[in-house]
C-alpha cells in the first residue's frame, strides 16, 4: 500500500523532472513550455500511482499495464497539436511533440518509483534538445551550403579587409572561420573558411574577389 509520503514525494519529483525539460522549451518559446510539460508528466504520475492503488486494492495487476498504456496513446494526440506544417512544406513541432511524449513516459516511471530511470531520462532529453541541436544545425548549414577556404594576399593597408568583406557580403556568404598572418613586406594573407549559398558559384566569388583593389593572388582549396 502507497503511503502518503510516497506520493507526495512522487508527485513533486514528477514536477522537478518535468520543469527541466519544460524550462528548455519554455526558453526558446516552443509552443508547449514549462506548463504544458509539468501538467503531462504530473497527470502521468497520477495515473501510474492511481494504477498501482487500484491493483493493490483489489490485489491485481491488470490495471497498471492497461491505464498506463493509455496514456502513451492520448499523449500522441496531444504532441500532434504542436506539430505544423509550414508554407514552404518545411514540419515543424516534431521534437516538442516527443519531448512531451518523452515526459509522460517520465512521469509514468516516476509513478512507479522507478527514480533512476526518470532522472537519467531526464538528463538525456536535456542534452539531446542541447547539444545534438548543435551538431544538427551544423549538418544542415553543410547540406545547404558550400564550405570552402580561401587564402588571399593583398596589400597590408586600412579598410582593406573590410573590402573583403563586403565582397563576400554581395554573395551572402559567411565567414566561418579567418586568419590573419604578416606575409612579405607590405602584405599580408588572409586566411579564411567561407559558406556561400548552393545557388552561387565558388569561381564567381573569386573572381570578384580578386579584382578588389590590393588583392594580389588568392588560392582557393576544399
Amino acid at each position: 500500500m502507497l503511503e502518503v509520503k510516497d506520493v507526495i514525494i512522487r508527485l513533486l519529483v514528477s514536477v522537478l523532472l518535468s520543469s527541466i525539460i519544460g524550462l528548455d522549451r519554455e526558453s526558446i518559446n516552443k509552443p508547449a513550455g514549462l506548463r504544458t510539460h509539468v501538467l503531462v508528466s504530473l497527470a502521468s504520475t497520477l495515473i501510474m500511482l492511481l494504477s498501482l492503488y487500484i491493483a493493490d486494492m483489489n490485489n491485481i495487476g491488470y490495471y497498471s499495464d492497461r491505464l498506463a498504456s493509455q496514456v502513451i496513446s492520448g499523449v500522441g494526440f496531444l504532441g500532434a497539436g504542436t506539430i505544423m506544417r509550414r508554407d514552404k512544406g518545411v514540419v515543424t513541432g516534431l521534437t516538442t511533440a516527443a519531448s512531451l511524449w518523452a515526459v509522460a513516459a517520465i512521469g509514468l516511471a516516476v509513478g512507479a518509483g522507478f527514480y533512476l530511470g526518470a532522472t537519467l531520462t531526464t538528463g538525456l532529453v536535456i542534452i539531446t534538445l542541447n547539444i545534438f541541436q548543435r551538431f544538427s544545425i551544423k549538418l544542415s548549414n553543410r547540406r545547404s551550403r558550400n564550405i570552402f577556404n580561401i587564402r588571399i594576399l593583398s596589400i597590408d593597408k586600412p579598410g582593406q579587409i573590410g573590402k573583403i568583406g563586403q565582397v563576400l557580403g554581395d554573395f551572402n556568404a559567411n565567414i566561418l572561420n579567418i586568419n590573419l598572418e604578416q606575409a612579405e613586406k607590405g602584405l599580408i594573407a588572409v586566411n579564411m573558411e567561407v559558406a556561400i549559398e548552393k545557388s552561387n558559384s565558388i569561381m564567381e566569388v573569386v573572381n570578384n574577389l580578386s579584382n578588389v583593389e590590393g588583392v594580389v593572388e588568392i588560392f582557393q582549396y576544399n
